[in-house]
């Protein structure tokens, strides 16, 4: 959130006044810092923006209240409690994978209806970022988080209940409105306590749990459905969600600047000591009453002016609608995979359901590989690129990061993913060992992931304090692919079986992605100025 003198672009939904975020020189004492400026007078300078945009500021460029300078344990510990929210969200998206065959049976369904059961989860994490994301930007990241999670409990646990295909149906999308906080504010979070230079840990810290929900879900969702009845599959994740909320209730703090510091300036003023702030009772005359007037004035319109915010942005920035198409068929090839991976070998390799979800473990595999190890990648990449660009500098520091040094870590996962995609399809087709068909998704997963990975730290960069706004933008295309794509899997692999089924995703997706990190590297910063100019009105 700190401007430069030296940035060439404005950033999106700033006005030119407004600061962003930037990167310190390593040449200094490397010491994480929540101003990022290249020299104390510019440091003075933020502070005092930074007080004029919301009525007070930090104590210094180093203050411990800052979220930046907040210590590595608090860092990681609340990284892995959004992190612990994210696994729920993967692990109800696929628990139900090796009990599907039972629930059809139960609530009578047909074959296509069954399949939406599965898919309208997807559905509803496409819609519920809008107004999580809204509310996080004007209330902060904490109480949305822990409201969401009650939400999803609630209406989770009511989804098996009386054996009804509409609650069944109803209570899946409604439960996912909830459960999409955890994929809406885990990378804004970490955005909010950690630089740009350290994108890809941060994204490694929130994401060493989601991923192995894609096979605990499954094994869960096999060795619960063959010991006890499938309802148990929804009321078992409403506990372990209930868990992980006590959890987050300890662990998790406010991270979001500018609420932070409304919250600081209603303190200040609490501290002047002035006849209306030092009474028990605080006035509407009172200084404080008037900030929280302001705030609370028109809040309403405000919220329907955020909750439209991630759709003039998808509508009218270049970057966004590219991140968009690109994560959303990157993950309905994923979550296509997801629901018909147990059907395979319960039906072409004869296994039982409790086995069938064991191969489950290969996604994760692949997961932990790209956000683990290749995650780690992308910052050395980045930091190679800034000393690169730094090198011809004059004044021997380093340049600003920009997102374009995301894109050549694009390129790995632009491979690896339609390269598994034809090995999982192809050695499924002719049966070969499952070890072949396992390390297939395996690569194709971690293709997928980084691929995703970059994007979304692309996207962070660029849009700064509204990436809670930025994500829901980018992810609605990806949840509503994840609602159509499995609907029509069955027919896909009746039809052309899993070789071609397959390998038309994949040459579907090398058509449409192929071009777009070249396109990013030699345009993406003339598509950003574009986007700031037609969103440069969007508060």
């Amino acid at each position: 959130m700190v401007s430069s003198k030296d940035e060439p672009v404005q950033l999106p939904m700033e006005s030119n006044d407004k600061p962003g975020v930037a990167a310190t020189n390593e040449k200094s004492a490397d010491v994480e810092v929540g101003l990022t400026t290249h020299d104390d007078d510019e440091a003075l300078q933020h502070l005092e923006e930074l007080r004029n945009l919301y009525g007070a500021t930090w104590d210094g460029p180093h203050d411990q209240e800052n979220p930046y300078n907040w210590s590595s344990r608090r860092k990681i510990s609340i990284g892995i409690a959004m992190g612990l929210g994210s696994l729920v969200t993967l692990l109800t998206a696929s628990v139900t994978a090796a009990a599907i065959g039972d629930i059809t049976k139960d609530l009578h369904l047909d074959p296509a209806t069954a399949q939406i059961s599965f898919s309208v989860y997807f559905l509803g994490l496409a819609f519920g970022p809008f107004p999580i994301a809204a509310i996080s930007e004007m209330n902060g990241r904490r109480n949305i988080w822990m409201a969401s999670n009650i939400w999803f409990i609630l209406w989770n646990s009511l989804c098996p209940v009386g054996y009804s295909k509409g609650l069944m149906i109803a209570g899946r999308f409604l439960a996912a409105l909830g459960a999409s906080v955890g994929n809406t504010l885990s990378g804004p979070v970490m955005t909010d306590i950690f630089h740009e230079k350290d994108r890809g840990k941060s994204l490694a810290i929130a994401g060493l749990l989601p991923y192995l929900g894609p096979a605990l879900g499954p094994i869960i969702g096999g060795l619960v459905s063959q010991l006890l009845d499938w309802p148990w599959l929804f009321w078992i994740i409403s506990i372990i969600n209930t868990v992980v909320l006590a959890i987050g209730f300890f662990i998790l703090r406010e991270t979001y600047t500018p609420v932070l510091l409304r919250r600081k300036a209603e303190a200040d003023i609490m501290k002047q000591g002035n006849q209306e702030t030092s009474t028990a009772t605080v006035t509407s005359k009172s200084p404080i009453g008037t900030l929280r007037q302001a705030f609370w004035h028109g809040l309403v319109p405000r919220l329907g002016v955020s909750m439209l915010r991630p759709f003039r942005l998808l509508l009218y920035q270049p970057v966004m609608q590219i991140a968009a198409i690109n994560i959303g068929l990157a993950f309905g090839a994923y979550t296509l995979t997801l629901s018909t991976f147990a059907q395979l070998w319960i039906q072409r390799y004869g296994q039982s359901k409790l086995t069938s979800s064991l191969h489950y473990i290969s996604l994760t595999i692949g997961t932990t590989i790209a956000t683990q190890v290749c995650g780690r990648g992308m910052d050395w990449i980045y930091q190679r690129l800034r000393e690169r660009d730094g090198a011809a500098r004059s004044t021997g520091k380093l340049p600003l990061g920009k997102p374009e040094y995301r894109v050549p870590y694009m390129i790995p996962g632009m491979l690896l993913m339609p390269a598994g995609m034809f090995w999982y399809g192809w050695s499924a087709q002719y049966q070969y060992h499952w070890i072949v068909v396992d390390i297939g998704t395996a690569v194709f997963t971690m293709g997928s992931v980084i691929y995703s990975q970059a994007f979304s730290a692309y996207i962070l960069d660029e849009s700064k304090e509204y990436g809670a706004s930025a994500t829901a933008a980018v992810r609605v295309l990806s949840q509503i692919l994840g609602f159509v794509f499995p609907i029509f899997a069955p027919n896909l692999y009746d039809t052309l079986y899993y070789g071609w089924g397959n390998s038309l995703l994949a040459f579907i997706f090398i058509v449409l992605a192929f071009p777009v990190p070249f396109c990013l590297w030699l345009w993406g910063e003339k598509l950003r100025v574009v986007g700031h100019r037609r969103t440069k009105n969007i508060k």
